[in-house]
């Protein structure tokens, strides 16, 4: 089969024929359709995150078909592979509902083989099923799923500021939108053409993350991965509120004055999601429906792509269509 292979931290990947993989016990072979690309996917390839299982296949929102014998599925459905791809079940966290805090995990397209290639295994009790459009579907494995928890740990705030405007931004103002929230959206300095699709989305308000919003805020979701944002966010939600930061890599965090914290304002982050947001989501999307923003590319050209999204210009998802 083809895939895209990471071998090093820091270089591109290379496009290999690699051996049609095995299922393990309790995994299925899936041929994939598709596979979106993420934030994370960066944060891997420049060592950002430690310890990755090279050789590796990266990608971790995954949609295809299964390709082999399952207990869950049928050959030939149509499912989807989150970033969570399996965790041990025994430690305090799994047997307490929070398996997205497990404390021996594996990570799909991080510590084991992802989807930029034509196959990919995963365990079966981790895999969603799926209906639609793989392309369009494919963004809602990460960026939806991570996303929809975020917005979660918001709890029933009215005006929400979003901080970073990519591909999680995109689906989940159409979901505070459906629950009739406000957003507050802020790019980066000088990003007209993200403020304007933010306001086209829906936004109340969108402007730099250097500028004050209009009004306090109950909740501020930081979706980029600057850990100064967090000190500005922090100023611009009202006592009580929280700052929520969506990433699972984040810059240092600058000091600041305990006086922004003050107020019993919540400071909190989002670790990788559970069987049961994703449930909840998938069930939800259609309902609203979420529609998605993509620009596709073939599996050859997987490290344009990482660079478009690094480089700013993607609006939306970037998808590998297989």
């Amino acid at each position: 089969m083809r895939a895209m292979l990471l071998k090093k931290i820091g270089s591109p990947l290379f496009l290999s024929e690699e051996p049609i993989p095995t299922p393990l016990s309790g995994q299925v072979r899936i041929k994939v359709e598709a596979c979106a690309i993420c934030r994370t996917d960066l944060h891997i390839l420049d060592g950002e995150l430690p310890t990755p299982a090279l050789p590796l296949i990266m990608g971790h929102q995954i949609v295809g078909i299964i390709d082999s014998p399952s207990k869950r599925f049928q050959k030939g459905a149509l499912v989807g592979v989150p970033w969570l791809g399996k965790t041990c079940g025994v430690c305090p966290f799994c047997k307490q509902t929070q398996e997205n805090l497990c404390n021996d995990p594996q990570f799909t397209g991080y510590t084991m083989n992802g989807g930029f290639a034509e196959y990919t295994c995963a365990y079966e009790e981790f895999v969603f099923p799926l209906q639609g459009d793989p392309i369009q579907i494919a963004p809602l494995l990460c960026s939806g799923m991570l996303g929809y928890r975020s917005l979660k740990m918001a709890g029933d705030a009215k005006k929400i500021g979003f901080y970073g405007f990519g591909a999680a931004a995109h689906l989940l103002i159409q979901i505070a939108n459906y629950h009739q929230q406000q957003i507050y959206a802020f790019t980066r300095k000088g990003d007209h053409e993200g403020q304007g699709q933010a306001k086209k989305l829906g936004a109340v308000w969108a402007g730099s993350s250097e500028e004050p919003p209009p009004d306090l805020l109950d909740a501020a979701i930081i979706f980029a991965p600057v850990g100064p944002l967090v000190p500005l966010a922090l100023k611009a939600v009202r006592k009580g509120g929280s700052v929520i930061c969506a990433g699972i890599h984040m810059s240092d965090i600058p000091s600041f004055p305990y006086e922004i914290l003050w107020g019993e304002r919540i400071l909190r982050s989002v670790a990788n999601l559970t069987r049961q947001d994703g449930e909840e989501f998938l069930s939800l999307a259609p309902k609203i429906p979420l529609k998605t923003q993509v620009t596709t590319y073939p599996l050859e050209k997987v490290n344009e792509a990482l660079r478009d999204l690094k480089e700013g210009k993607i609006s939306g998802s970037a998808v590998i269509v297989i």
